[in-house]
């Protein structure tokens, strides 16, 4: 599939977070992506079982996780995690993992949200689950514009 570009691919993206993780899904097809709920983190590491399920349901081609660089352009701890989730998660699951720099993703998320709330498209107050969510949108975004 990934050699024919008529192939339509899911991906399945990933906002990593210590406490929580954003997850959205979307295709190659339309280009769209859509926020899903967040994925919660603790201690011991992600919910797996959350994350098996999310896998199962949206049957994805591609798993897509933002990669935190600083401001400069720079690795961080948050980086190093980023990539130790990534890497479990093509070892749990068998699928292509590609990371996408997230710098200013949840500016960019808090942003748009406001924007709709501002609007009346959305009614709810912000909640940190629905910029992490958000935020894993943007990072499917800009892996769909790069994705040829």
């Amino acid at each position: 599939m990934p050699g024919t570009p008529d192939a339509v691919r899911v991906a399945l993206a990933f906002d990593f977070g210590l406490r929580r993780i954003g997850v959205a899904v979307g295709d190659t097809l339309t280009r769209s992506a859509a926020a899903r709920a967040t994925v919660p983190a603790h201690g011991s590491g992600p919910d797996w079982p959350a994350i098996d399920r999310l896998v199962r349901d949206s049957a994805p081609h591609v798993l897509v996780v933002g990669k935190p660089y600083n401001a400069a352009g720079d690795d961080s701890e948050m980086t190093t995690l980023a990539g130790q989730f990534a890497a479990e998660l093509a070892a749990r699951y068998g699928l292509p993992v590609e990371q996408v720099d997230e710098r200013y993703s949840s500016i960019e998320a808090t942003s748009h949200l406001k924007a709709q709330r501002a609007s009346g498209e959305r009614r709810r107050r912000l909640r940190k689950e629905d910029v992490d969510s958000a935020a894993a949108v943007v990072i499917l975004r800009r892996w769909l514009e790069g994705e040829r």
